[in-house]
């Protein structure tokens, strides 16, 4: 018995459609490309040492700590006034914090103003600690045409006697708005660097010496 219905006995070639259609549904060929992921990490601009004072102390980086919603790897956009997103293509090697610190102790050894910048466990105690407080850190995408890096950071250097935090002698809280080139991942991980490298040039040369010998 023949079961092909009568349209597809008149137009066979309504039949090599429909089959065609059949395997592009099997094969995939019918969804939409795979999109790329792509990783990111800090790389800051290399410091431009001039004329510094370098006082003779060693600075131990205590903590690195960044806020919820912002903490987790995939980047974070913001979209509306109370809505975010996060990139499921776009995230951090590491936690956003394990990348920050790394760059942000490089950044302070190379500018010169401690004799030595040390991490938890070093046998080096530090004459100086800081915590870094990470309060924003997303892509302002509100509008397209308009794209910004945001970042907040707060720093707290505790005097220190062999690595013990004593009183705070400074603290201050910096944020910046970095125009983008683009609405795009890569372009907001270039902001970023820039962000937290002008911040890290702001502590710097505001920063207070308890008791410095110059």
């Amino acid at each position: 018995m023949n079961i092909t219905p009568r349209f597809l006995r008149l137009c066979p070639s309504a039949s090599i459609m429909l089959l065609l259609v059949a395997i592009c549904g099997l094969t995939g060929c019918l969804s939409r490309p795979a999109l790329t992921r792509q990783s990111f990490s800090f790389s800051l601009p290399p410091v431009a040492v001039t004329n510094v004072v370098k006082h003779d102390f060693v600075l131990g980086m205590r903590s690195l700590q960044i806020a919820a919603p912002f903490d987790g790897r995939s980047l974070i956009f913001r979209t509306g006034e109370f809505t975010y997103e996060r990139d499921p293509y776009a995230e951090f090697l590491e936690s956003p914090a394990d990348e920050l610190m790394p760059a942000v102790r490089e950044w302070f050894s190379t500018t010169g103003d401690f004799r030595a910048v040390t991490e938890a466990g070093s046998a080096l105690k530090p004459d100086m600690l800081v915590e870094i407080n990470v309060s924003q850190m997303y892509g302002d995408f509100r509008q397209p045409k308009h794209p910004a890096a945001i970042m907040a950071v707060q720093f707290v250097f505790f005097d220190s006697a062999k690595g013990v935090p004593g009183n705070a002698v400074f603290q201050k809280k910096c944020s910046r708005q970095i125009p983008l080139r683009a609405p795009t991942a890569a372009a907001l991980m270039a902001g970023w660097d820039q962000a937290i490298s002008e911040i890290l040039a702001e502590i710097s040369a505001d920063l207070r010496f308890p008791n410095a010998k110059k």
